[in-house]
């Protein structure tokens, strides 16, 4: 059976799956990113992990290809440059390194730019020619479609919207030193810095009061939410009035039909989507209101970034 090996480099997980043409992930796993200082035994781990999920399947494999998606990836070059998430620095030659371990056809792209291209083939966006795809994991990516095509860029490096001055400069540093950077605010990693400035900032009593912030985690903030804890709410509030903004911004931009969410923010819930479709409303022009949707990805969770990751190399098969 002809299968894609669909990987996903996160700065907190590294996510690989056999992926079908239809998008299902028959066999999947994962380890942790930040385990590996070395690249090269990075790229012999991903390669003893699609060996395993081989392994597991009842029937021949045909691998056809091998599609990554990863923050800071030039789908021009074969790179990661500078990624803020991840330890390799400088501009790390994923394409010429990996093919030294597997030989298939491989591709690479931006992260949030293969999940856009996922949402086409397998997911909500089928039959959408202009959406923009936006990841909220440990940064906030973005894939943006317009005319019925993926928008790459020159270099391979369009959709960096997580590092767009949100304060004129004037507010949280990301991880490649933006002030005020979108995804310091928007992102797994956004909400748990809000927790604390609401800490600071308040005096309301919260269960936060005695949690360390390495300690922090996004589904204890969601519980807190849903338990009412006043410092939970303001946060989610504060984050989804951030992002109500900057999609508010985006679609003056290329006007889409939808914007489609994924990653771990996500999993919050009403908690952040509801604040967020009323913040996102009210900043748009009155030209665009009613007419943008805000949905979460048609993949399933836990695949979605293979999925797309895969779809890389589905597209070209079609």
């Amino acid at each position: 059976m002809d299968l894609v090996a669909g990987i996903d480099i996160g700065g907190t997980k590294t996510k690989i799956g056999l992926v079908a043409k239809n998008g299902d992930c028959l066999q999947q796993s994962f380890f942790r990113t930040q385990e590996f200082e070395n690249f090269d035994d990075f790229l012999i781990r991903i390669k003893t992990e699609i060996e395993a999920l081989e392994a597991k399947l009842d029937f021949p494999v045909n691998l056809i290809g091998c599609g990554i998606g990863a923050p800071n990836a030039s789908s021009r070059n074969g790179t990661i440059e500078n990624a803020a998430n991840l330890k390799w620095k400088g501009s790390v030659p994923v394409l010429e390194k990996f093919k030294q371990h597997l030989d298939v056809p491989m591709r690479i792209m931006n992260d949030a730019s293969a999940a856009a291209l996922g949402e086409m083939l397998f997911g909500n966006a089928k039959n959408m020619n202009d959406f923009i795809v936006i990841t909220l994991g440990t940064g906030l990516g973005a894939g943006i479609v317009a005319n019925g095509k993926l928008i790459e860029g020159y270099d391979g490096f369009a959709g960096e919207l997580g590092h767009i001055d949100m304060t004129l400069g004037d507010g949280r540093l990301t991880g490649l030193n933006v002030r005020g950077g979108l995804e310091a605010y928007v992102s797994a990693t956004g909400l748990k810095r809000t927790v604390l400035y609401m800490l600071c900032k308040y005096m309301d009593e919260s269960r936060f009061r005695d949690v360390a912030y390495n300690d922090l985690h996004g589904e204890d903030i969601t519980k807190a939410a849903e338990e009412g804890d006043p410092i939970a709410l303001k946060a989610f509030d504060y984050t989804a009035k951030i992002m109500g903004l900057a999609l508010a911004n985006f679609t003056a931009f290329t006007q889409p039909r939808a914007f489609f969410l994924m990653g771990g923010l996500v999993n919050s819930g009403k908690w952040i989507l509801d604040p967020l479709q009323t913040y996102f409303e009210d900043y748009l022009l009155e030209v665009y209101k009613g007419k943008v949707k805000i949905l979460t990805s048609g993949m399933e969770g836990k695949t979605a970034a293979i999925c797309g990751a895969a779809a890389l190399i589905w597209e070209e098969q079609n």
